[in-house]
């Protein structure tokens, strides 16, 4: 089998959830590109139908189910609409927020809006999938994760919390679910220069510890995550489970494709992506 058709997600079908903007959206344009059906998720139908008009203007197929993945009754509904139109065979589970704020001073409510979108909808909406997936014996399952799932930083303790915590119940879907033929992994993305981390974008005493030693292009944009996914959502990934370690590094210190297609490891600018697979199932 030729390298490339290895990731060849032609025929297959992939929700990706908070997919209106930002990585998201580019992840849902890499998987269109590479030929699956991708389902655009949000609450907001104007939004997602104007992203899926932009898509299909493309060429590329893509469909919209709009439903709260904050809500178990909602998810629960969506996956089963999406389900309805054919088999789901990829999830990613992107949906997400941050508040800033010193965690003195951090409120409660900012605490419960901060769980229940990036930590207790990676738990609905998996789940809901799963049930499907499991009765077929395949899917695969990425959880979007983040380099705070590794490291600390001022003012977003909750944040770094639920991505610490979404790391976790990542290594414990794949160790549960891949004995049913289930893949579950976790990427952490570095600092992609999207409308979530504008404020460090435009935050010279951040931008000058993040561009160090990386220049301009520690902040990347979601085509660099796009490629990479594709690449851990085809048939050359089936021997990966649980491969959820975040990091760093320069531009200049690998060739992200060739990387990514032969290792599973890409590296670049403010996006750091390597695999610790210590929990392997062959799905």
């Amino acid at each position: 089998m030729p390298v490339l058709s290895s990731f060849d997600l032609s025929g297959r079908r992939a929700l990706i959830t908070g997919s209106s903007a930002g990585i998201g959206l580019a992840l849902a344009q890499g998987l269109a590109q590479a030929g699956a059906t991708v389902i655009l998720n949000g609450r907001s139908n104007d939004k997602l139908q104007t992203c899926a008009a932009n898509l299909r203007a493309q060429g590329l197929s893509v469909e919209v189910e709009v439903f709260d993945v904050t809500s178990r009754a909602a998810v629960r509904a969506g996956v089963a609409s999406a389900e309805a139109r054919g088999a789901l065979d990829i999830v990613i589970n992107n949906a997400g927020m941050q508040r800033r704020g010193p965690l003195e001073h951090y409120s409660e409510d900012d605490w419960d809006a901060l769980m229940r979108t990036n930590l207790d909808s990676v738990f609905h909406v998996s789940q809901a999938a799963a049930q499907f997936m499991i009765a077929r014996r395949r899917g695969k399952i990425i959880n979007i994760c983040s380099v705070q799932s590794e490291l600390g930083r001022p003012g977003i303790a909750p944040y770094a919390a639920t991505k610490g915590a979404v790391k976790m119940l990542t290594k414990g879907m794949a160790i549960d679910w891949g004995p049913h033929g289930l893949q579950v992994n976790g990427l952490g993305p570095g600092y992609f220069k999207t409308e979530l981390n504008q404020a460090l974008v435009d935050n010279p005493a951040v931008r000058l510890i993040i561009l160090q030693g990386a220049g301009d292009k520690a902040f990347v944009s979601g085509a660099d995550i796009s490629q990479f996914n594709t690449h851990r959502n085809g048939d050359a990934s089936t021997h990966y489970n649980d491969a959820t370690q975040a990091g760093y590094a320069s531009v200049l210190d690998c060739p992200k494709p060739t990387l990514a297609k032969i290792r599973g490891i890409c590296m670049g600018g403010g996006l750091g992506l390597a695999l610790n697979c210590d929990v392997r199932m062959a799905a």
